[in-house]
């Protein structure tokens, strides 16, 4: 049977059918090009669906939010009990229809226990996935529950949907216990269940609120604090009424402290203990009674650059106060990268996805948007675990990238630099890195040894062994560099502080390029809303020869298949065929010409235009017997300056995400961060040098 949509279903509240939403959105945007998400009933019309926004915005469905839902559960109460309950399947069925002729896919996620009142929510759900004809995953909530109880509950549901008539696809036992999760398994594998059934361990940190929640919930007012500032967690509330010396006591790590807005001792006596590395950090502070610090304490807390702790406003007394926060149920919205990167980590490691990509059984699409490509390469990075180091361990974008990284368990990272200063800035940004490895070439026990390595390669540049020394204990990218080298690290990624010059640079004096290769490049991959196409060079070599063009062609058409792309290399010119001539047109006829010779199953043509390149109407004309012409995916610039102004026009003017620039040529993989990025950029970037340790292991 061909599966057209599946219908997320629970028997429970708080089961995490969002968390099972997100991590099949995941796959099937994978797969399929369009991609629709749906809930039959919604509790209000007045305020927007939490994870059908979230669904939405994150995965940039192209939905209106309207088509995403049926009724509202008044609606549904007051349908039923007019015995109008053909009605709601009819309309039901009618929305689900429209969405399945404009979508590959549709993922339903059911109605919540005790969002109906005058019928049983589970049963409604079984009911309306049969007149959709969608499979049925359901969720059961294992939160504080014994394995005993949850077999009873896997057994009563299996038996339930069985019944029903509907298609069970699959059960997710959720939200369980990290130390019964063995155990668990051990019991269901020996109940020998009709159903396939995936275990998935309860996340803390999915039930906590982040600061931006608490103050979009509560309408405060922000006084101070960024962005990136307002995703911290916050584990629990605290009323700070007592005195400072009594108060610090009974601080915890990711406290909100609730504090009457005119205890200015309060306020300003918690600051040193933000910076402190004897004392836990904050995740922010929460005056109340509407009163702004006085003006001396406003003007000292404006003047704290560094100060990383949100500080917020709310008219409300200081008890009150507390039992609004109390109240607050945590959320999953499209800001909260953590938490993403966290749902997304389980999925590659408690489900077999293998399984339920055969069970969809449907064709994959030949579409190829930018979420689809980005999916690819994590699902390419965790066939083999690869640890990968980051020299620049201080920079917030980096902490926050090794923590997404970390949470989605497709990469092992290494952080260089001093430990306690490391570790001590994640605490303050409140970020998690426990599971990053932290290395001070300080105190490494091969740092002599990468010395006399570093003294060898260059002492005929009149390197002295005392020079080697300092250069690795004091330049962390050449420390980075000489643990790619000697094995501690398959790749390394630096560039978000460092020049490029100072990224490649201790690369092509460690590694060294490949054998035959004379030339490092680099390559953008540029993913269009239905293709990807890559880039090079746009980052490195300003001026190449016919050589050096050859070279990064051949180089260029290796990466792209690595990565899936079956290259169909377009070398470019300002002419097209035979129509022009002069020394560029030359030197690109005679880089084709190169390519050709060293590479003979190689797709190339050259010397040919972008447009006629990409573009069939304009090859028809331009080159109607060329195999490549309007038909490339790799496209090769004859020089910087071209390479780099076309890639930045086209993902402006495209809209397009541009992934790199990626480093090749080397022996192993080293590559170069924009100063400029994103932390996308840097988890992406990351994932790409994993492949590529992977791809060379494999070449060896």
């Amino acid at each position: 049977m061909k599966i057209k949509s599946l219908y997320i279903t629970s028997n429970d509240t708080l089961s995490g059918k969002l968390i099972i939403a997100i991590g099949l959105m995941q796959l099937l945007k994978s797969k399929f090009h369009k991609v629709a998400f749906f809930k039959p009933i919604v509790q209000s019309q007045k305020d927007k669906d939490n994870d059908i926004d979230f669904m939405l915005q994150h995965f940039n469905i192209e939905q209106k939010y309207d088509d995403a839902h049926g009724f509202t559960s008044s609606q549904v109460e007051t349908l039923l009990s007019q015995n109008k309950i053909n009605i709601i399947y009819k309309t039901l069925l009618q929305k689900i229809k429209n969405l399945e002729k404009n979508h590959d896919f549709v993922l339903i996620e059911g109605i919540d226990r005790l969002a109906i009142q005058a019928m049983d929510e589970f049963d409604l759900n079984l009911k309306i996935a049969n007149h959709f004809n969608s499979s049925v995953i359901s969720v059961i909530n294992c939160y504080n529950r014994k394995p005993a109880q949850i077999l009873d509950i896997l057994k009563i549901e299996t038996t339930q949907i069985q019944k029903s008539g509907a298609n069970h696809l699959m059960t997710f036992t959720n939200r369980v216990a990290q130390d019964k999760m063995e155990l668990l398994k051990q019991n269901i594998d020996l109940l020998d269940c009709a159903v396939k059934v995936f275990c998935l361990p309860q996340i803390d940190m999915l039930n906590y609120s982040t600061v931006a929640q608490i103050k979009k919930e509560l309408g405060l007012k922000k006084l101070f604090g960024t962005k990136p500032d307002m995703q911290r967690l916050v584990y629990q509330p605290k009323v700070a009424a007592m005195h400072l010396e009594n108060l610090l006591k009974y601080i915890q790590p990711n406290d909100l402290l609730i504090v009457p807005s005119d205890r200015s001792d309060v306020i300003l006596g918690i600051l040193p203990s933000i910076f402190s590395h004897n004392a836990p950090s904050i995740s922010a502070m929460l005056l109340t009674g509407a009163l702004k610090p006085n003006k001396q304490i406003y003007n000292v807390l404006k003047g704290l650059e560094k100060l990383r702790i949100p500080i917020l406003s709310i008219k409300d007394k200081t008890y009150d106060a507390a039992i609004k926060v109390s109240k607050i149920k945590p959320k999953i919205t499209p800001k909260d990268e953590n938490k993403i990167a966290l749902i997304k980590g389980l999925f590659p490691k408690y489900v077999d996805e293998v399984f339920l990509e055969k069970s969809l059984q449907s064709t994959q699409s030949t579409v190829v948007t930018p979420l689809m490509f980005e999916y690819s390469l994590f699902q390419k990075a965790k066939l083999s675990k690869k640890t990968i180091v980051l020299p620049e361990s201080l920079d917030q974008r980096i902490l926050d990238a090794t923590q997404s990284l970390l949470n989605t368990h497709v990469v092992d990272i290494i952080l260089v630099g001093n430990k306690a200063k490391i570790q001590h800035k994640a605490q303050i940004l409140g970020y998690d890195i426990s599971l990053a490895t932290i290395i001070d070439p300080l105190n490494y026990e091969n740092t002599q040894k990468f010395a006399h390595i570093l003294y060898e390669l260059r002492k005929e540049k009149g390197w002295t062994y005392d020079k080697s020394l300092e250069v690795i204990q004091t330049d962390l990218t050449y420390f980075a560099t000489m643990l790619v080298d000697q094995g501690f690290a398959h790749g390394m990624v630096s560039g978000a502080v460092n020049t490029t010059a100072d990224t490649v640079r201790p690369a092509l004096q460690i590694i060294k390029t490949k054998k035959d290769i004379s030339i490092v490049s680099s390559l953008f991959f540029m993913c269009l809303d239905t293709k990807v196409m890559v880039f090079s060079d746009c980052a490195v070599v300003q001026d190449p020869s016919a050589q050096e063009l050859c070279d990064i062609a051949l180089c260029t058409a290796s990466t792209a298949k690595s990565f899936g792309i079956e290259p169909n290399v377009a070398m470019l010119s300002y002419s097209t065929g035979t129509s022009g001539s002069g020394d560029d047109v030359e030197k690109i006829r005679h880089a084709t010409q190169l390519v050709r010779s060293k590479s003979v199953d190689l797709k190339v043509e050259g010397p040919i235009q972008y447009d006629a390149a990409t573009s069939k109407v304009v090859a028809k004309q331009k080159l109607p017997n060329s195999s490549i012409a309007g038909d490339a995916n790799v496209l090769i610039f004859p020089d910087l300056n071209t390479g780099n102004n076309t890639y930045k026009a086209v993902r402006s003017s495209a809209n397009a995400v541009a992934i790199g620039p990626i480093l090749q040529g080397l022996k192993k993989p080293v590559n170069d961060l924009s100063r400029g990025c994103v932390v996308r950029d840097i988890v992406n970037t990351v994932i790409i040098t994993a492949i590529q340790a992977n791809e060379k292991e494999c070449n060896a």
